[in-house]
């Protein structure tokens, strides 16, 4: 008998995109019920992350139109994390496997197949990998690049190129319900899940409609958050740096006294060390106390629960 899978897309002010992507995702269901892939009673799962538009009742619409989805509305936004764990703690009360996607279908839906044959052979988790686009604008491509390798030097443990698409089992869903970390970046967490994993590449396309809500201050943003939550490795390095600026510092302060006790007067080359490794030494001291305080609330077990659902549409 086949598996039944669920589609999780969070949705945030995708009322354009949402029309346009739907019918994709429901074809390629069809396509794979079809195939015995999957049984009859796999659907697509749509969350609404607290829009701001009528991203909500275009979902109620496409489901009244489609059937085979089921819509989830979140009370508030609660950001893309949490809107996917809130989709797929859902499915798995009836799913065997879930794939996560954004709505915007710029990653390949045809790799699914791929990821489906990996799960068959016994696979937790399947990573979708996703080969950067020439046509992508140099300063979103340079991005995400250093973004990848700074994460890596950090050992995080997150995959080059891989972001929210992802097929997950019931199992490892399972898993990361006992996470109660405050902050985290999905894809870390589940990279550094101890199952049986593949991987899978796929091309990246342009969005099917609509904006992207994800402006480089967010992404900016985003980058730090998951940086801090998941790696120690920025904070031990700014304290060594603010050691060696002191050494430095008090190193420059001898050099400077000798000068001054041999020619009597100020010497321009010590007088700068001794002024500017002071000011280096206490803004790395600053930053490191900082960084640390904050990846300490990062790590805090939260007690109130990360969303709340207020309705569940099912088909």
């Amino acid at each position: 008998m086949s598996d039944c899978l669920y589609f999780v897309v969070p949705c945030y002010n995708d009322a354009d995109t949402l029309p346009v992507s739907v019918p994709v995702f429901l074809q390629k269901l069809d396509a794979l019920t079809a195939a015995g892939t999957i049984s009859a009673d796999s659907r697509l799962l749509l969350v609404n992350d607290g829009s701001c538009d009528s991203t909500w009742e275009v979902i109620l619409t496409l489901k009244q139109k489609y059937g085979r989805i089921t819509a989830v509305n979140l009370a508030r936004n609660v950001g893309e994390q949490n809107a996917l764990l809130a989709g797929m703690f859902t499915a798995i009360k009836k799913a065997d496997c879930v794939i996560t996607m954004d709505s915007d279908l710029q990653d390949d839906i045809e790799a699914v197949d791929e990821m489906l044959q990996h799960y068959a052979e016994g696979c937790d988790i399947v990573y979708g990998v996703h080969r950067m686009r020439k046509e992508d604008a140099f300063a979103e491509r340079f991005f995400a690049a250093a973004f990848y390798q700074l994460m890596r030097a950090a050992r995080t443990g997150l995959i080059y190129q891989h972001a929210n698409y992802r097929l997950m089992s019931r199992h490892a869903v399972a898993l990361l319900q006992n996470n109660r970390q405050a902050v985290y970046y999905l894809p870390c967490v589940v990279s550094n899940l101890e199952l049986k994993s593949a991987v899978v590449y796929h091309e990246r396309f342009e969005r099917a409609a609509g904006q992207s809500g994800y402006n480089f201050i967010k992404k900016y943003r985003l980058a730090v958050l998951a940086l801090l939550a998941h790696s120690d490795v920025p904070i031990k390095l700014l304290g060594s740096a603010s050691a060696l600026s002191a050494a430095g510092t008090a190193a420059a302060g001898v050099g400077l006294l000798k000068a001054w006790q041999r020619r009597g007067k100020m010497c321009g080359g010590w007088s700068v060390l001794c002024i500017g490794l002071p000011v280096f030494t206490v803004s790395c001291g600053a930053l490191c106390l900082g960084a640390a305080k904050k990846r300490k609330s990062f790590l805090k077990p939260i007690a109130a629960p990360r969303y709340t659902i207020v309705q569940i549409v099912e088909s």
